[in-house]
């Protein structure tokens, strides 16, 4: 089992992260915008200023470096290839997603309406970040690009 090349982790993280953070601009900046300000005013909480933003941004990018880590840790066991970056990216979302929505389900902080709607945008847009960056990973050099080198391996369930 090979080591992990974390110089390749940054530079497919980097790439997962850059695609979540255009997701999330869509979702919170575009669409969801006016509903999220009046789910914040109705627990007496200000909406997100643009002096917060900066935050999540780098969170995006630190979560697109773990999905990619993730995807290498897990690829000797599962094999190279889309279909276990998919497994890594619906992982890390069940953790980091479906899970912390449970938690915050019965508390009532967020309508459940946008509970659900983020939650079901995070299982997409975490998977395909995973399965993005992980095009950028390869175990270390002569191995062959990313998902290329040995990718029917990733096939098999």
């Amino acid at each position: 089992m090979g080591k992990i090349n974390m110089q390749k982790v940054l530079v497919g993280g980097l790439i997962a992260g850059l695609f979540l953070n255009i997701v999330d601009y869509v979702q919170f900046g575009v669409v969801l915008k006016d509903q999220m300000a009046a789910a914040m005013q109705a627990i007496n909480k200000p909406a997100i200023t643009n002096a917060q933003i900066p935050y999540f941004v780098v969170l995006d990018f630190v979560a697109g470096v773990f999905l990619v880590w993730l995807y290498a840790a897990i690829r000797p066991r599962f094999g190279a290839g889309p279909v276990t970056a998919a497994k890594a990216g619906i992982a890390a979302w069940f953790v980091g997603g479906l899970l912390v929505t449970l938690f915050m389900w019965p508390m009532g902080t967020m309508p459940h309406n946008l509970m659900i709607t983020t939650t079901v945008v995070g299982l997409v847009s975490w998977t395909l970040a995973t399965v993005i960056g992980a095009k950028f990973y390869t175990e270390g050099a002569g191995m062959g690009a990313g998902m290329g080198a040995g990718a029917g391996m990733g096939a098999r369930m």
